[in-house]
């Protein structure tokens, strides 16, 4: 049974740091991309980040190139988002997903509870 749980999320000042955690369990992650994405209240769904369990490499959306980092630890099956020099548009629940790859959404079967990231003064 594929699981992806996230944490790490929380109230932050503008200009400041997170980092998000997902753990995945229930399937072979070198095989699969792990992606990020965000909802904010209103707003549909968009991808953040993602990073392909082959190879490792990484896709970000426009908007958090330069401040948002996407890593992995194998041994530990879990991918992190490093999230820099964050501002209120940032503010959104965050998901990661599995079974996709890219930064669209609706490509991805396996989903998180999400966890939120709110960024205000």
């Amino acid at each position: 049974q594929v699981q992806l749980v996230e944490s790490g999320g929380g109230l932050v000042q503008p200009g400041g740091s997170l980092t998000l955690s997902c753990v995945a369990s229930g399937f072979t992650y070198d095989y699969y991309a792990i992606g990020w994405f965000r909802q904010a209240p209103g707003k549909e769904r968009e991808g953040v980040s993602c990073i392909f369990g082959s190879d490792g490499s990484t896709y970000y959306a426009d908007s958090v190139k330069g401040r948002f980092t996407v890593s992995r630890a194998k041994v530990k099956n879990t991918v992190y988002l490093q999230m820099n020099n964050l501002t209120p548009e940032d503010t959104a629940i965050y998901y990661c997903a599995t079974g996709g790859y890219g930064l669209t959404p609706e490509v991805y079967d396996y989903w998180g509870q999400g966890t939120q990231v709110t960024v205000s003064s």
